[in-house]
């Protein structure tokens, strides 16, 4: 249960917000002044605290420093009769989560109450999952890279996590945008708060209003209690809208605010609601070609597009294909509990070599396919049904070259063509007999059978062949 504890040198506001707040099933204690108040802050843990801005002895904006020093994790709320706007932002500098102006509503308040106590929550579940992945490393740090564009792309990664400045982030689909936006959010001061993606072409335009700036109770049809926004819940933290460029022209405009103002407005309310936001762009359009063509306004572009960052696609950095390869069979093998080593040298060719349109969501896809009907321990040419595999990337068998005057032996041809396709097996596999085996869909017993008639032994060469 929530704990409250409200301050205010009048008896009759505090009994009124002792009923209120406890038939919202919150636990709550009053105080009539500053004093008072800081002698049960120091017996007591408070969740929040509630406090007139002028009172006698010790006022509200002492009392709120003095929280800030002694329970840095308590929030706090100013009420007050006097309100001006430099009086709110005095409070706000000095860490006060909001402010309310008497006479208030009482529903007013509550709401109040409840969007810190869910945003509190939600930074508490975001630490907690910190914690946990504490010494893991997002994908782009774990798997590295050897493309000189994709370093270049890092090292401006790394210059501009720590600005307050505007990104988009270009890229094709699957190049690997929010991961750079993570990149931008973990290297910069606002690492322990909510990182919040959102995809903008994925919903229609009012379901997108109500999920970026939240909704009142009543504002449309099924709007049957408020709800915060991703602006709310992403504040003090980073917000990734992507493929920014299937924004509708009027949300263009409230994200226009957004950015200068720092507030915006629920749907279907009245009050502006202030919040410290990065918000991270990115998307697969020129938005510089949608400026000209009047589909994206130019003011916002201008705002976003103060660094660019361009992703190159998979095929454009292919010395990165072994590298994400590898990561996502480790990471597939967890998962579906198993021991795939690798991918077969004539494969992994092929797969540098394909083009890779939907990039590396694209070889996401196609590793875990190929692990989840493989019976190998090593990825070949037949699990990948998927990708063509060229004729030229295969290594060919020599079939024996027959004259008339020999005739055509075929059972001899025949057995010379086994034998290389046993030695092939064994090569592509460094010589492990099982591997080789399933690679030619033969049983361990008939390999062994095969492997014996044939005279092949590691260190011994067939017999019959050069």
């Amino acid at each position: 249960m929530n704990a409250i504890l409200v301050v205010d040198n009048e008896k009759s506001m505090r009994d009124l917000l002792v009923i209120v707040l406890s038939k919202e099933g919150y636990l709550v204690e009053t105080a009539e002044d500053g004093e008072k108040a800081v002698f049960l802050i120091e017996q007591n843990l408070f969740d929040l605290v509630i406090t007139d801005m002028k009172m006698p002895h010790m006022d509200g904006m002492e009392l709120l420093k003095i929280i800030k020093k002694t329970a840095p994790d308590t929030m706090v709320v100013m009420m007050t009769a006097f309100a001006s706007m430099r009086t709110a932002v005095d409070a706000m500098k000095e860490g006060a989560h909001d402010y309310l102006v008497k006479p208030f509503q009482m529903e007013e308040i509550k709401l109040l109450i409840r969007n810190i106590f869910e945003k509190k929550r939600l930074r508490l579940e975001n630490r907690l999952l910190r914690h946990e992945l504490k010494g893991r490393s997002t994908l782009v740090d774990t798997v590295g890279t050897r493309s000189p564009k994709m370093l270049k792309v890092l090292e401006l990664v790394r210059k501009v996590a720590e600005s307050k400045s505007s990104v988009i982030i270009y890229g094709e689909s699957g190049s690997g945008k929010e991961l750079i936006a993570r990149a931008i959010h973990e290297g910069s001061s606002r690492v322990n708060c909510p990182f919040v993606t959102i995809n903008c072409s994925a919903l229609p335009e009012t379901l997108l209003e109500s999920e970026l700036f939240g909704y009142m109770q009543g504002a449309f049809t099924g709007a049957v209690a408020h709800k915060a926004g991703l602006f709310e819940i992403a504040d003090e933290g980073s917000l990734l809208l992507d493929e920014i460029g299937d924004i509708p022209m009027p949300i263009q405009a409230k994200l226009l605010r957004v950015l200068q103002e720092q507030e915006f407005r629920r749907v279907g309310g009245t009050k502006s609601i202030k919040v410290d936001v990065r918000i991270i762009a990115a998307t697969h359009r020129n938005l510089k070609k949608m400026v000209d063509e009047g589909d994206f306004r130019e003011d916002l572009y201008y705002r976003l597009d103060v660094i660019p960052i361009h992703v190159p696609p998979l095929r454009d950095r292919v010395e990165d294909i072994p590298l994400l390869t590898n990561f996502f069979i480790r990471e597939f093998n967890q998962v579906m509990r198993k021991t795939i080593e690798g991918v077969s040298p004539d494969m992994m060719e092929v797969l540098t070599r394909h083009e890779w349109k939907g990039n590396i969501r694209e070889l996401k896809n196609s590793i875990e396919r190929a692990m989840t009907v493989t019976s190998g321990q090593i990825l070949m040419a037949h699990d990948f049904n998927s990708i063509p595999v060229p004729v030229s990337s295969t290594k060919t068998i020599a079939i024996p070259t027959v004259t008339p005057e020999d005739g055509f032996p075929l059972e001899d041809i025949i057995e010379k063509i086994e034998r290389e396709l046993l030695l092939k097996a064994l090569d592509e596999t460094s010589w492990v007999q099982n591997k080789a085996a399933k690679l030619l869909h033969l049983d361990f017993r008939s390999f062994r059978y095969r492997l014996s008639k044939y005279g092949i032994k590691k260190d011994k060469p067939p017999a019959g062949l050069p």
